[in-house]
């Protein structure tokens, strides 16, 4: 498995009834919920004052994050995604240790 650095961006397109919008946001929740259950959401924030989410995410490939993963997600037809591969670092405080 690897992991990914996922910047999302909503839009909703103009013109976009508002139960409309409310349904998707629900399912939305639910399906992130499905996602890191599975392991494949591992952590997720929203920078101070923007409407963008940053998270970490886990899947087999970028191919696999994009079309299994990512593109499962309710609003994945209004949302951008800027995906990085990310690697261990080897001076990484998080890590264990032997």
């Amino acid at each position: 498995m690897a992991e990914f650095i996922v910047e999302i961006i909503t839009t909703v397109p103009e013109g976009t009834p508002a139960d409309e919008v409310a349904r998707r946001r629900e399912a939305e929740a639910e399906r992130a919920s499905e996602l890191a259950a599975a392991g494949h959401l591992v952590r997720l924030w929203r920078p101070v004052g923007e409407m963008r989410s940053v998270g970490i995410w886990v899947a087999d490939d970028e191919a696999d994050l994009r079309s299994n993963v990512l593109g499962t997600l309710p609003l994945s037809p209004w949302m951008e995604f800027k995906v990085t591969a990310v690697a261990p670092h080897p001076n990484d405080p998080g890590a264990t240790r032997p």
